[in-house]
């Protein structure tokens, strides 16, 4: 686990943190579906290629896995989250192909001081993901709770 480097406080509407790139490769696209979504389009390119989607893809959830892991290596692992109570928005807007290149940014829509946990706020994000073409393939909000750098419960 990493050093905490972002508290809640840090957290200001407006703050773009990047995700780092991630290589997309065929073989994962097939192992991922094979256990968790066998549909034909994401286990065989001939199959992907006869369908709307234009070759092997990745799973919608498959996409949102690999986003969590970009954003956990992004600044997640070195901030003092302590989860989220859920996603608010998750759109798979383009395919993510065989070959492809994630890259991305979480930006802070809002946040807030909970009066109901102490010295626990929660931060709201929008997620997009890019493929190496600039195009926006998966789109995501969610809030997430931070501890406050402050013990007393008050923003610093």
């Amino acid at each position: 686990m990493s050093a905490i480097l972002y508290h809640f406080e840090d957290f200001t509407p407006g703050r773009i943190f990047p995700l780092p790139e991630r290589q997309v490769s065929a073989e994962e696209i097939v192992a991922f579906a094979a256990e968790f979504d066998p549909q034909p389009m994401h286990l065989d390119e001939a199959a992907g290629k006869a369908s709307i989607l234009g070759g092997l893809s990745a799973s919608g959830w498959h996409t949102g896995s690999m986003f969590m892991r970009m954003m956990y290596d992004g600044w997640l692992s070195r901030s003092s989250s302590e989860g989220s109570p859920g996603i608010e928005l998750m759109e798979w807007k383009k395919p993510v192909l065989a070959g492809d290149t994630l890259s991305g940014r979480s930006t802070v829509v809002a946040s807030r001081v909970l009066r109901s946990r102490p010295g626990i706020g929660l931060v709201t994000f929008l997620h997009e993901v890019e493929s190496q073409r600039r195009e926006v393939v998966m789109k995501g909000e969610n809030p997430i709770m931070m501890r406050l750098r402050s013990p007393d419960g008050v923003p610093a």
